[in-house]
């Protein structure tokens, strides 16, 4: 089996949690991002990779891509990057009750809305997370649980 790639897309808070914990919990980690001035003086979680393209963080069937933060003005083409690799999940951080600025973006650039589909939002287990941490535990169960063909909570 390929190793689990777990690439996360945009500096933030939450996407620090997840590269760390992801370290913890097998995965392969890789920070992406664009803008290299986002990254100075930022601590690096030990372990992962930075790049600042996702051609280079490696995309294949083994690989969950998370984006941490729904304002960039890059996702559209990003997830549509993300959506012509053969990833294993794709998903965006949001709030569940309001359609997420990314689907206007991909359907702008010609993406069908089979494929719009394909990007999963909100993304983790639902416990009511709301720091960074919390969401980032969130997103790395629903992640595990998916990976393993489980439904995640309480449920056996």
């Amino acid at each position: 089996m390929s190793p689990r790639r777990l690439v996360v897309v945009f500096e933030s808070p939450t996407a620090e949690a997840m590269l760390r914990l992801g370290i913890d919990a097998g995965f392969q980690t890789v920070l992406v991002e664009p803008d290299e001035s986002r990254l100075q003086g930022t601590p690096r979680a030990h372990g992962d990779r930075v790049v600042h393209d996702l051609a280079a963080a490696g995309l294949d069937e083994s690989t969950d891509v998370v984006l941490s933060d729904h304002h960039r003005a890059e996702i559209g083409v990003l997830l549509q990057e993300a959506l012509a690799a053969p990833t294993r999940w794709i998903g965006i951080l949001g709030k569940p009750t309001i359609e997420g600025p990314h689907v206007g973006m991909l359907r702008e650039l010609g993406v069908p809305d089979d494929q719009i589909a394909r990007v999963h939002r909100p993304i983790g287990l639902n416990i009511g997370a709301r720091t960074p941490a919390e969401i980032a535990i969130a997103t790395l169960a629903g992640l595990i649980a998916d990976r393993n063909d489980r439904p995640g909570g309480f449920s056996f």
